[in-house]
């Protein structure tokens, strides 16, 4: 099974990046960026250059914005093109342990119960008051109890979310009022039944080939929130095509690169406002008789209409697809 990590990176070779390239059954590949060293290389990694992205993959680099997040996507298409059937999402600060992997995805594991809802999924690998960035605001002080929610079950999981020791996934609320650095505690890996969600990020994640559609990254929303976006969008389509969202302990641990936290926050408002009227629009168009591709399309669809993000994703969602189709 091919496998391929997937970067995007302003700078030059970092730890991880060095780190990752070291993982023999899997290929690297690091997507630039305008503000990339030109001179970009390092062992065992493929550089995507901008050059390169606009000489190879056509119309599609030409839609995704420069100094931009989603032009990871690239990395995504270039993965499918060089016939990838699993694809790890990661960033340049993530360092992995050295026993690094992902559980298989199909197997017997602890699951959560149907139809909960948004829970914070932190509180079955940590005692501490800590919450993934992207959790409702409303929902920061509750005690979900989800330990008493779990049971064993057969499962087809479609994503894995790996936790992030040390400065984990968080939003600037969290930053602005702790900021206190997390390990995450050992335990097994927990799948989340349908109607549950929480969302996933782009920092330590892995998708199963049928899934790749849903690897699309949002390029009208804002930097911190286009992979949570994501999540929202994909959960809701998992569940009608039968798979299932799993996170595990922490595989990776993080030396987060500088960040204004106020910033941040601002780029956060409009997740912190919008996601709820967004897993409402992809739960109620998420259907079985439609294809995941044709889902994709649909809820995006549903978010133009509701002002979540603007005409030209559309564009973006059509050159996305038909990149990877012609690639897969």
């Amino acid at each position: 099974m091919k496998k391929t990590i997937v970067i995007t990176s302003i700078f030059a070779p970092t730890e991880g990046v060095r780190k990752f390239a070291e993982k023999s059954d899997y290929n690297l590949l690091v997507v630039g960026d305008k503000k990339s060293p030109a001179n970009w290389e390092s062992p065992g990694v493929s550089f995507i250059s901008l050059e390169e992205q606009m000489q190879g993959l056509g119309r599609f680099a030409e839609l995704m914005p420069l100094n931009c997040y989603a032009r990871k996507n690239l990395g995504y298409v270039k993965a499918i093109q060089d016939g990838a059937q699993v694809i790890v999402d990661t960033d340049d600060d993530n360092i992995p342990y050295g026993d690094w992997a992902f559980p298989e995805f199909t197997g017997e594991y602890d699951s959560l119960s149907d139809d909960l809802g948004m829970v914070n999924i932190y509180q079955l690998f940590s005692k501490q008051k800590i919450w993934p960035r992207g959790l409702e605001l409303n929902l920061i002080n509750t005690d979900f109890g989800l330990d008493g929610k779990l049971s064993k079950s057969q499962a087809q999981v479609g994503i894995w979310q790996g936790l992030a020791d040390k400065d984990p996934d968080v939003d600037a609320i969290y930053r602005l009022t702790s900021d206190e650095e997390c390990t995450f505690d050992k335990r097994a890996p927990v799948v989340l039944g349908k109607g549950t969600l929480c969302p996933y990020n782009s920092q330590n994640t892995t998708t199963l080939k049928e899934l790749f559609p849903l690897l699309y990254l949002p390029f009208t929303v804002s930097f911190r929130y286009t992979d949570i976006l994501r999540s929202w969008v994909a959960q809701p389509i998992m569940w009608a095509h039968g798979y299932k969202l799993g996170f595990t302990e922490a595989s990776v641990y993080q030396e987060r690169n500088a960040h204004d936290y106020v910033e941040d926050f601002k780029s956060e408002i409009s997740m912190y406002v919008g996601s709820k009227q967004a897993i409402e629009i992809a739960t109620s168009i998420a259907n079985a008789k439609d294809s995941i591709e044709d889902n994709l399309f649909n809820v995006y669809q549903g978010l133009l209409k509701a002002g979540i993000v603007e005409q030209a994703e559309l564009d973006g969602i059509n050159a996305w697809l038909e990149a990877i189709n012609k690639t897969s």
